[in-house]
């Protein structure tokens, strides 16, 4: 196996013996030539963590991954950190590809590979992965000693109840499921934790925009929405991840490695053991053409048929990633409804403000064609009084001025009556029409 460690740029860094006098180097220069050089050959550094749970940083290229874990170029640049993949869960014939959130990792049936490991929001992760691979390399304690034992009495009086209690007991999950697990439940924890932050966030911010509708209130409403949208979209991509695995038994089959780890062994080992007998028998059955020929079909056959029982049954049996994935789906679904719940009261926000607004305009239509009307009526009004009040003779006025007041009075008052009914009439008559 070629190693994957690289030389870090201290082991280049050239020495005060090795440097030219004319032409001196610095430590700066020695440090951008080295991440010149790792950018162009696509290093990066990566997390190892085994099943012991010992942790090593390495730095490694594209294609030193690939002779390790046995992964395609076109699954590395899922991982790739500057390109926006949906979330992806791929299982391949060594390894495994999560791209699950913030997470990046490659999983084979021994070890991990985390591409960003110090970014602040995927050390909790690292260091929960940690403890759970440990717990899984150490998964013996004091009471499953005890749980043993006494499955062990009981075995000694019930016969043959021990042996399945007992193996229900010690049945523990692959590496691989634990890594996977791990990834599942940081990648469904942090979908809900902004689900309920944000949640706890627009509640009273839509409460304050119902009571009041100002520019204020309706920016944090714009920003809440688009948040939504934004984290309804990423769990609906994890949601659609799990279900389209659940729904493929052959991919699920796929994730088994270790599984698929130990055939591989097995094949070797059975190929080495039929090569063997099959040399034995050439010895043997020299004399005999037919009986050689009659040998080696057999053990074709048997090879064949001890080759592909295990993945028969593999390929069969995937109740217990079935199992795993279920949980999750549960859990990431009930995410989904709890975002679905503020959309729509949201959505109903928007309707009541729109209701609201609606109101307001016609509220503002109707004073509006109110003082249309008295505008109307008034500029009638006006036009009688400048009729009256033109300079011209009015045999009205030809009278003592005793007898011209009172009519003038008369006509004054008259005039302002009959335009009050005029606006009285007008308005009956546009309630009438269902106008106001």
């Amino acid at each position: 196996m070629a190693p994957l460690l690289s030389p870090s740029s201290s082991d280049h860094a050239p020495r005060k013996d090795d440097a030219v006098p004319t032409q001196p180097t610095t430590d700066v220069d020695v440090d951008n030539s080295t991440v010149l050089r790792k950018k162009a050959t696509g290093v990066r550094r990566w997390l190892l963590l085994d099943y012991t749970g010992h942790a090593r940083v390495v730095e490694a290229g594209k294609y030193a991954i690939m002779r390790r874990t046995g992964l395609p170029a076109r699954d590395l640049r899922v991982l790739e950190p500057f390109l926006s993949y949906p979330s992806r869960v791929m299982g391949r014939e060594r390894a495994m590809v999560i791209n699950l959130e913030q997470i990046k990792a490659i999983i084979t049936a021994q070890e991990v590979l985390l591409l960003n490991s110090k970014d602040p929001s995927v050390v909790p992760f690292v260091e929960e992965l940690h403890r759970r691979i440990l717990r899984f390399h150490r998964p013996t304690k004091a009471q499953d000693f005890q749980q043993l034992k006494e499955m062990e009495e009981e075995g000694k009086v019930d016969g043959k109840q021990a042996p399945e209690h007992r193996k229900g007991i010690l049945k523990a999950l692959p590496f691989e499921f634990v890594v996977l697990e791990a990834c599942l439940e940081a990648a469904c924890g942090c979908l809900d934790n902004e689900a309920t932050i944000l949640e706890q966030e627009a509640h009273p911010a839509l409460d304050r925009l119902t009571s009041r509708v100002t520019t204020l209130n309706l920016e944090r409403v714009r920003q809440i929405k688009s948040r939504l949208v934004a984290i309804t979209g990423r769990v609906e991509k994890v949601r659609d991840e799990i279900e389209h695995l659940l729904d493929d038994d052959g991919d699920m089959a796929e994730m088994y490695l270790t599984a698929k780890m130990a055939q591989r062994h097995h094949e070797t080992s059975s190929v080495c053991s039929d090569g063997m007998d099959g040399y034995e028998d050439t010895i043997e059955n020299t004399d005999n053409p037919q009986e050689l020929s009659f040998g080696a079909t057999l053990n074709t056959i048997s090879k064949d048929s001890r080759g592909t029982h295990p993945s028969k049954r593999h390929i069969n049996d995937v109740q217990e990633l079935e199992m795993l994935l279920e949980a999750y789906f549960v859990q990431i679904d009930g995410i989904l409804n709890k975002l679905s719940t503020l959309k729509e009261y949201v959505d109903d926000t928007e309707d009541y403000i729109n209701i609201m607004l609606d109101d307001k305009q016609n509220q503002l239509l109707r004073m509006g064609i109110t003082l249309s009307t008295t505008n109307v009526v008034l500029l009638l009004f006006i036009v009688v009084a400048g009729v009256m009040g033109i300079n011209i003779k009015i045999p009205l006025w030809n009278e003592d001025i005793g007898r011209g007041t009172p009519k003038f009075l008369w006509s004054a008052g008259g005039g302002t009556a009959a335009t009050i009914a005029v606006f009285i009439l007008v308005i009956a008559l546009y309630k009438q029409k269902h106008l106001l």
